[in-house]
């Protein structure tokens, strides 16, 4: 709640205790003039003399009472790092106790701009079947922006009826089932909300949109699927309106929010691309977040379903914007993706009057943050600092970071006991470093401040930005703003990421996409049993083309008895059978998931091959009566035999990157020399292997290990090491190129990444 304007403002008593030689300004904690002042209005006035303490005291009101009512507010996030600092994260189990704090209170006109790539869980479901944008994300900010105010204007809610009605309305909107519910009573009984104990209005708005849900087909059918309920809402809030931003609005409105305060970034589907250090791009925002790459990654590219356009209420709000920030979240799936949206960069770059800042992530995060491009921070090549962070924002936004913002708050780590630190490194959980120096030569100025709560640390024994920390730093940033002086400018080198728009060549939805796979797979020869898990693996690798199944008959499990494939080569157990074209997969195999993926997965990718093997022989090398060996040989189809995937051209190139040795004098014949007794993964088990490795390394081990060596800083002392390395890039990027035909320019490696 704002306090009562005091006579002076911020900037007269800054300027007025700043005249002095010696200032009381000295006697707070050292940092810039931000920094004291955010320190001053959170922690309150140090010991002084009573008339120094008399004149900090003041300024202390003047700042924690700034008129911020018509202060007009743009965040841009997603997820909980934007829910957070809205107005608390509503997912956690205690945000009923204190609901009504956050930037959304001190300053009422705030909005929200969400992003809308999150393909996993409820909103994976959806996407499955509904023509819609991801919900999830919109839903979590859509809760946390409920205004005590808000409720006491349209339902006369007060004090403890407000907190009860937000707790009703955490429980709706939080509830999750497994199994499918029977009836709108069966599903509220379940979440243990009574509708009838909401004020009429929103009793009944929220009433007709769970009837909708079972009534609706499209809805119904969902009710089958494990779901969060409140993106069930938010899903019928849309049908019924037949419109995005009009069925957000009408649930914002029905549950005490502002009508416009969750606007989502697009109305365009859209998913997510990932370019890693090492060259392998895949796509989907869940699947990116459970990945352990091992390698930085380069850029992301959110690729549309449709020409994209950004929704004219987030353009306008963005334009008559006095305070523009970005939330502290995931850096490549929540911030990037809304400014890839065509026109939000230049519309944030074109308001030349706002106050800009950005709220630096606290954690580096697993698979996307934890590994650094070494920018040239010594002290430790792999920690992720605040420079990182902006460097990654400037290589991956159109046109880079300049004019996006001028100031980075960060949290302060310097007064948080090492244990918890240490608790938090048990979890690989380590911070994001400021590098204050080199932040301020690439012309931002960074701002460290408390922005944790101490009962948080004391109580829980947890690190986290305090919503009611961070909107009373903002406050004092507003407070100041006149103070601040001229930005500096960005002093990044380069034009920042490219402004060309990624289109999908297919023009298809998520739930378009998810029909193709089915259909698709309706056409082959597969047992029922297998449709269902069959189609969840195509979802999740977004990045298999349905011309992969091309060369595929069918998929057969089989039984222990019928299996009489050698395991000389290997001991998986799949393979793809060129001769009446079905992948086969033991049939004890199946109730493991992970194992039957992977198993489908190299299947299907020795499947590209097709018959291209007219003959395969091992012999043995002597010499002197000695055993040296033995040379694999291979002998191709001719071209007008061949079925394959790839053209003549495409298969030598891979039987070269294997090191496979094309005959002078007989183009089809290829030969290996082995020495010994040493391993050989013979061309078509590997590129097996490697097609599921570039997918999921996570269950390759044997691919994973090879491709290691590429992660080994190269001493320059060993031109062998150079080679294979080079030689693994190459296969990476037959891979990304030729395999999944990922050809346009803008999906390369920068040209930095070099790995061999």
């Amino acid at each position: 709640m704002n306090l009562e304007p005091f006579p002076l403002s911020a900037n007269e008593l800054i300027s007025r205790l700043g005249d002095a030689r010696f200032t009381l300004l000295d006697l707070l904690p050292e940092g810039d003039l931000a920094e004291k002042l955010i320190g001053l209005a959170l922690s309150g006035v140090p010991p002084a003399p009573a008339s120094m303490a008399t004149e900090l005291a003041c300024l202390t009101m003047a700042l924690n009472g700034t008129e911020t009512k018509d202060a007009r507010v743009v965040v841009f996030g997603g997820g909980t790092g934007l829910s957070n600092l809205i107005g608390g994260d509503s997912r956690n189990p205690l945000w009923p106790n204190d609901p009504f704090q956050g930037l959304k209170e001190v300053f009422p006109q705030t909005q929200a701009v969400v992003c809308v790539t999150d393909d996993g869980g409820s909103s994976g479901e959806l996407l499955k079947e509904l023509p819609l944008i991801a919900l999830g994300d919109i839903r979590h900010v859509l809760l946390s922006s409920i205004r005590q105010e808000k409720l006491h204007e349209q339902y006369g809610l007060m004090g403890r009826e407000a907190l009860r009605v937000s707790a009703a309305l955490h429980q709706l909107f939080n509830h999750r089932f497994e199994t499918p519910p029977s009836s709108p009573h069966a599903l509220l009984g379940d979440a243990e909300v009574n509708l009838a104990a909401l004020p009429e209005g929103m009793g009944h708005g929220l009433a007709s949109l769970i009837e909708a849900i079972f009534r609706e087909p499209q809805l119904r059918r969902q009710l089958s699927h494990p779901h969060c309920l409140g993106n069930l809402l938010l899903a019928a809030a849309i049908l019924s309106e037949q419109e995005e931003m009009a069925g957000i609005s009408r649930l914002a409105g029905l549950i005490g929010a502002n009508p416009e305060a969750v606007l989502p970034c697009t109305t365009t589907p859209a998913r997510l691309k990932v370019l890693y250090g090492n060259g392998v791009l895949v796509s989907g925002e869940h699947k990116s977040g459970t990945a352990r790459r091992g390698y930085p990654v380069d850029r992301v590219f959110v690729e549309f379903a449709a020409p994209p356009q950004a929704p004219p209420q987030v353009l306008g709000a963005i334009a008559e914007a006095d305070i523009i920030l970005f939330a502290p979240g995931s850096l490549f799936t929540s911030i990037v993706p809304i400014l890839q949206v065509p026109g939000i960069a230049q519309a944030i770059r074109d308001n030349q009057g706002a106050l800009k800042m950005l709220v630096a992530n606290l954690w580096a995060q697993a698979g996307e943050t934890d590994m650094a491009h070494g920018n040239g921070n010594g002290d430790h090549p792999q920690r992720f600092h605040v420079s990182d962070l902006l460097a990654a924002y400037h290589r991956n936004i159109p046109g880079g970071v300049r004019d996006l913002f001028a100031q980075i708050l960060v949290l302060g780590l310097r007064d948080i006991p090492g244990s918890i630190l240490q608790s938090y490194a048990l979890e690989n959980k380590v911070p994001i470093y400021l590098d204050r120096d080199k932040v301020r030569a690439m012309g931002f100025a960074p701002i460290e401040a408390r922005l944790y709560a101490q009962a948080d640390i004391e109580q829980r024994g947890v690190i986290q930005h305090d919503p009611a920390s961070l909107a009373a730093a903002v406050r004092v940033m507003w407070a100041i703003r006149d103070s601040l002086g001229e930005a500096q400018g960005c002093r990044l080198s380069g034009k920042g990421g490219g402004t060309e728009v990624l289109l999908d060549p297919l023009a298809q939805t998520a739930s378009q996409r998810f029909a193709a796979i089915r259909e698709r797979l309706r056409t082959l020869a597969i047992g029922e049993e297998l449709h269902p898990a069959l189609a969840e693996i195509f979802w999740r690798h977004g990045d298999i083309p349905l011309t992969h199944l091309d060369g595929v008959a069918g998929v057969v499990l089989l039984d222990r008895e019928e299996w009489a494939r050698t395991l000389e080569w290997d001991t998986i157990l799949s393979f793809y059978d060129p001769v009446d074209r079905l992948i086969k997969i033991r049939k004890d195999v199946f109730p493991e998931p992970d194992k039957f993926e992977v198993g489908l997965l190299i299947a299907l990718g020795q499947s590209l091959l097709g018959n291209y093997a007219e003959e395969k022989r091992r012999l043995p090398v002597e010499r002197d009566g000695l055993p040296l060996g033995y040379e694999f040989r291979l002998v191709l189809r001719p071209e007008e035999e061949l079925r394959s995937f790839f053209s003549p051209t495409e298969l030598a190139r891979f039987l070269e990157l294997v090191r496979m040795r094309q005959a002078a004098n007989a183009p089809c014949l290829y030969t290996r020399l082995v020495n010994g007794d040493e391993g050989f993964t013979p061309p078509g088990l590997l590129f097996g292997l490697t097609y599921a490795w570039y997918l999921d390394n996570r269950h390759v081990c044997h691919v994973e290990y090879k491709m290691s060596i590429n992660r080994m800083m190269s001493c320059g002392l060993i031109p062998e090491q150079q080679r294979v390395a080079g030689r693994r890039q190459a296969m990476i990027d037959f891979f990304r190129t030729v395999v999944f035909r990922y050809t346009a320019a803008q999906l390369q490696p920068s040209a930095d990444q070099g790995l061999g």
